[in-house]
């Protein structure tokens, strides 16, 4: 990252960029709404302590002076993890931090704040009927995406370089789609979950946000322990089709296909009963999280949001017989993505079918057809996540568009090779994200 780059190198000071930093967000985000709590005293006093180490000759981490934000689902020592849930505000304070927190503070990354989110994570478009609606860097009469809504637009926008956030079906993917960021949701299991509220703990995902492709690899090796630089073979490519392409509009199949052509993956791909995985994801969610809302719906149902609150009661009032079923299919998909996998490297897929819906939208036209926003935004990262696949969203910018997302699929453990792509079609300059003139 360039900014660790020059304080490593004593070409900037940490104290400034964190000054900066912090007006940045004063000045921007009461209309944008992606931060629940910014920490500014303890933000400068990090930073201050930053400058002072390497004045006397103290060795700094690889994230020297990266001002970075985290989900309000991850714990931060000495304040509630809310979830975006105002039925929380009573709940005792964390006693520390998370450990991906922990993990780029040891790199001496300094937290500035916690970000937006649909309550619980239960949603595709961070509209909080708590904490207000996080609005979208590129239009603000659009929608962030959900549920890691805060983190994606903190990053469009520029008010962090680096941002936390989860993905349970889609909620990392989805933002990163319509803010037009990079966006990582890796294997399943990959990186730690300790220290961030469940939602559906056999899907739950921690995921990650940046600007570049590079910032995003980094923050990947800091987090997960591992080295991702290397070159890596990844030539048989191919594009998903069927599902992954009934039911998105033009601009979403004009991402992908553009993409697909750069890298000569024409290559059509099937990965059979991609609706029915979608179906069973649902199913999960549904169960899982009704049934660990169960007690706190006994006693505050009327503090919760009512389209989450509605749906978790639902959920766990399902048979136990859909859940068996759900998971009896899972196993079964998830050898159908095996077998995939024996003849691909790396699949490509529209991360969104559509761009970024207005605040309020209910519905949207694709094919002639008119379905409901919220609940389709995640039609094609639902059958991913569901058997834990790593996926890479890259922001492509079609011209006079708003930005749509395209999904780069590996098996599980391939990383590396979504990595390499990603830098290589960033240089190609098929994806990054775009400046925005109101933040520049």
């Amino acid at each position: 990252m360039e900014i660790a780059k020059d304080v490593l190198s004593g070409a900037r000071n940490a104290t400034e960029t964190m000054r900066d930093t912090l007006h940045r967000i004063t000045q921007h985000d009461a209309e944008l709404k992606c931060f629940r709590d910014v920490f500014q005293q303890g933000a400068l006093d990090a930073a201050a302590s930053l400058d002072k180490r390497r004045k006397t000759g103290q060795k700094l981490g690889r994230l020297a002076g990266v001002p970075f934000a985290v989900k309000d689902l991850y714990d931060v020592a000495g304040l509630v993890t809310l979830a975006g849930a105002a039925s929380r505000r009573s709940e005792p304070p964390a006693q520390v931090d998370a450990a991906l927190v922990r993990a780029l503070k040891a790199e001496d990354a300094v937290l500035v704040g916690t970000l937006n989110m649909d309550e619980f994570a239960y949603g595709f478009s961070t509209e909080n009927q708590h904490f207000g609606t996080t609005r979208n860097p590129h239009d603000l009469a659009r929608i962030a995406g959900g549920s890691s809504g805060g983190s994606a637009a903190a990053v469009a926008a520029g008010l962090v370089p680096l941002a936390l956030g989860s993905d349970t079906n889609g909620s990392v993917r989805v933002p990163a789609s319509l803010c037009g960021v990079y966006g990582l949701k890796p294997t399943y299991g990959r990186l730690s979950l300790e220290g961030v509220m469940p939602f559906v703990p056999s899907l739950d995902h921690a995921g990650l946000f940046a600007g570049t492709v590079e910032d995003l690899r980094l923050a990947w090796d800091v987090l997960a322990g591992t080295e991702t630089d290397g070159p890596v073979a990844a030539a048989r490519l191919g594009t998903l089709q069927g599902w992954f392409r009934e039911t998105a509009t033009a601009e979403a199949l004009a991402a992908v296909d553009g993409v697909a052509e750069a890298l000569d993956a024409v290559r059509p791909a099937l990965l059979p009963e991609a609706g029915r995985a979608r179906s069973a994801a649902f199913c999960i969610t549904a169960a899982e999280a009704g049934a660990l809302h169960l007690d706190r719906l006994r006693r505050q149902a009327s503090e919760y949001d009512i389209a989450t609150r509605d749906r978790l009661i639902a959920g766990a009032m399902l048979p136990a017989q859909v859940l068996v079923q759900s998971q009896r299919f899972r196993r079964w998909f998830r050898n159908a993505a095996s077998i995939l996998f024996d003849e691909f490297d790396v699949l490509l897929a529209p991360a969104t079918p559509c761009t970024a819906p207005e605040i309020g939208q209910n519905d949207i036209t694709i094919g002639g057809k008119s379905i409901p926003v919220r609940a389709n935004l995640g039609i094609f990262t639902q059958p991913l996540s569901f058997i834990g696949l790593p996926v890479i969203t890259i922001p492509v910018f079609l011209p006079g568009a708003l930005p749509l997302g395209v999904q780069l699929i590996g098996p599980p453990g391939g990383e590396a090779m979504l990595f390499q792509l990603a830098q290589q079609l960033e240089q190609m300059g098929l994806c990054g994200p775009q400046p925005i003139e109101r933040y520049a």
